[in-house]
C-alpha cells in the first residue's frame, strides 16, 4: 500500500502542475500561504505540502479562500483607508483662502404652507452665532396671506429675505428653478443651500460653514436623520450615516463626487461661472451632478463637527425613506464611471464575502469552517470600531446592535434599489 501510495502521489503531481501553469487566481494565495507557513522546510517537503493541501480541499476550496482574503482586502480598504479619514480629518490641512469667515446668505425653497417650519425649525435658523448671515426663502405657491406672513417677520427677523414664485399647475416649479431665483435675490458672494425638512442641533453650524469658506470655495456638510424609537428607524439612521460617510471621506481624499442637498455651500461666482445648475429636464442633481461641474481637488472643504450637523424630520417610516433613495437615486446612472466603480466595488465586495462565508460553512471542512468564521469577525470588529469612531465624528448615536443587523442586510438592499432603478421614475423628469 505504501508504494502504491507514491506513485499516486507522483501523477497526480504531474497532472497538477501542468493545470497550474493554467489558473493563478485562487492558486497564487494558496501557494502564498503554504510557502509562509513552510518556509523552513525543503522543496520536496514544501510540493509534498502544496499537494496535500490541494488534495484535501479541491481546487475550489483554493479559489473560494483567495475569493474570501481578496474581498475581505476590499472591504478593510474601504473602512480603514477611505471611510478611516472622517475621524481624523483637519480642514485646516488645507491652503488658506481667506483671513476671516465670510457673510453667508441660506437659501431655503419652500413648496408648501409648512408652518411648522415656520415655527419650530426657522427660528433655530435665526438663532445661529453666525457673524453676519442672510435667510433667503423662495416661497413657492398661491397663498397670498401666508406670504404676507413671511414679509411680515422681517420685522422682527432682519435677516430674512422673502421673495416669492407664483404656482401655476401649467408650468411646475423645480428646486434649482427656486434655487436659481433664491441665488439672485441674495446679498453674499457665499451661498448655503439648504431646505425647510432640517434644522441645527447647535448655535454654531453658520459659523462653522462660514469657517470653512476659508478653505475652500465649495463646501459640504453633514445632515443626518432625525432620532426616533424603532428598529426602522436606527436602520434608516445608519444608512443614511453610511451613505454620507463614502461621499464626504472621498471629499476629504480629493476626490469630490456629491453632496447633500440640505447643506451644500459655493459662491455666487462658481454658480455663475457654471452658467447655472445643468440637467433641467429633472426635478433632481443640484447636490450631485451639478457639483461634479464645479467641484474640483482643491476648491472643495468639508465640516465635520458634531456641533454642525444638522438634523432632518422624517415624514414616514421604511416606506418613505425608500421612495426617498429611488427617486434621488435617479442622478447615479449619469455619474462618472470612476464613482459608479468605487460604489459597486464596496457593494459588491460586501455580497462576494457573505457569500463565500455562507459557502465555506455550508460544505467546506470544519477546519475551513473555523477559518472563514475567523475572516467574519475579524471583518466585524474591524467594520464596528470604524463605524463608531464616523458616528462620534458625525455627532450620530451609535447603535451596536442595529449595525450588525444593518450590515448583514445592506448588500441586498442596495441591489434591490439596483435593480428598481432600473424602471425611470415618471416625478424624476419633466
Amino acid at each position: 500500500m505504501c508504494g502504491r501510495r507514491k506513485v499516486n502521489i507522483a501523477e497526480f503531481q504531474k497532472e497538477k502542475i501542468a493545470d497550474r501553469r493554467l489558473k493563478f487566481g485562487g492558486e497564487f494565495c494558496a501557494m502564498w500561504i503554504v510557502f509562509s507557513i513552510f518556509a523552513g522546510v525543503n522543496s520536496h517537503r514544501k510540493m509534498y505540502y502544496i499537494e496535500q493541501v490541494l488534495t484535501h480541499y479541491g481546487w475550489e476550496g483554493i479559489a473560494l479562500a483567495g475569493m474570501l482574503l481578496l474581498m475581505l482586502c476590499v472591504q478593510l480598504y474601504y473602512y480603514i483607508f477611505l471611510y478611516g479619514v472622517i475621524p481624523s480629518y483637519k480642514a485646516n490641512r488645507r491652503a488658506l483662502r481667506l483671513e476671516t469667515p465670510p457673510a453667508l446668505s441660506v437659501i431655503i425653497p419652500m413648496f408648501s404652507e409648512d408652518y411648522s417650519f415656520v415655527e419650530e425649525r426657522l427660528p433655530l435658523i435665526l438663532a445661529q452665532e453666525a457673524a453676519e448671515f442672510e435667510v433667503v426663502i423662495v416661497y413657492v405657491g398661491s397663498d397670498t396671506d401666508f406670504f404676507e406672513d413671511l414679509a411680515r417677520l422681517r420685522l422682527s427677523f432682519p435677516q430674512i429675505v422673502v421673495t416669492k414664485i407664483e404656482l401655476n399647475p401649467r408650468f411646475p416649479i423645480s428646486t434649482k428653478m427656486a434655487l436659481n431665483v433664491g441665488i439672485k435675490s441674495a446679498h453674499h458672494e457665499h451661498i448655503l443651500f439648504s431646505t425647510t425638512d432640517v434644522y441645527p442641533v447647535s448655535d454654531h453650524w453658520l459659523s462653522l460653514v462660514a469657517k470653512g469658506f476659508t478653505r475652500g470655495e465649495v463646501v459640504l456638510g453633514y445632515c443626518g436623520l432625525e432620532p426616533s424609537a424603532g428598529l426602522k428607524s436606527h436602520l434608516m439612521q445608519m444608512s443614511r450615516m453610511m451613505q454620507s460617510a463614502d461621499w464626504l471621506a472621498s471629499a476629504a481624499c480629493s476626490r469630490p463626487y456629491r453632496g447633500i442637498r440640505h447643506c451644500v455651500g459655493l459662491t455666487k461666482s462658481i454658480y455663475f461661472g457654471a452658467n447655472g445648475f445643468d440637467h433641467l429636464n429633472m426635478n433632481v442633481g443640484e447636490d450631485d451632478l451639478f457639483l461634479q461641474r464645479v467641484m474640483v481637488r482643491d476648491n472643495v472643504a468639508i465640516v465635520l463637527s458634531p456641533r454642525a450637523t444638522l438634523r432632518e424630520h422624517c415624514w414616514g417610516g421604511w416606506h418613505w425613506w425608500n421612495d426617498r433613495l429611488y427617486y434621488a437615486g435617479a442622478t447615479i446612472a449619469f455619474y462618472p464611471l470612476w464613482v459608479r466603480n468605487h460604489l459597486q466595488w464596496e457593494v459588491g465586495s460586501h455580497l462576494f464575502f457573505f457569500a463565500g462565508v455562507v459557502c465555506a460553512l455550508s460544505v467546506m471542512p470544519l477546519e475551513y469552517k473555523l477559518g472563514a468564521l475567523f475572516l467574519l469577525l475579524l471583518r466585524y470588529t474591524v467594520v464596528a470600531l470604524e463605524v463608531n469612531r464616523i458616528a462620534k465624528r458625525l455627532g450620530e448615536e451609535s447603535h451596536w446592535y442595529t449595525y450588525f443587523l444593518y450590515d448583514l442586510l445592506r448588500p441586498f438592499h442596495a441591489v434591490w434599489m439596483s435593480l428598481r432603478l432600473l424602471r425611470k421614475d415618471p416625478r424624476v423628469w419633466r
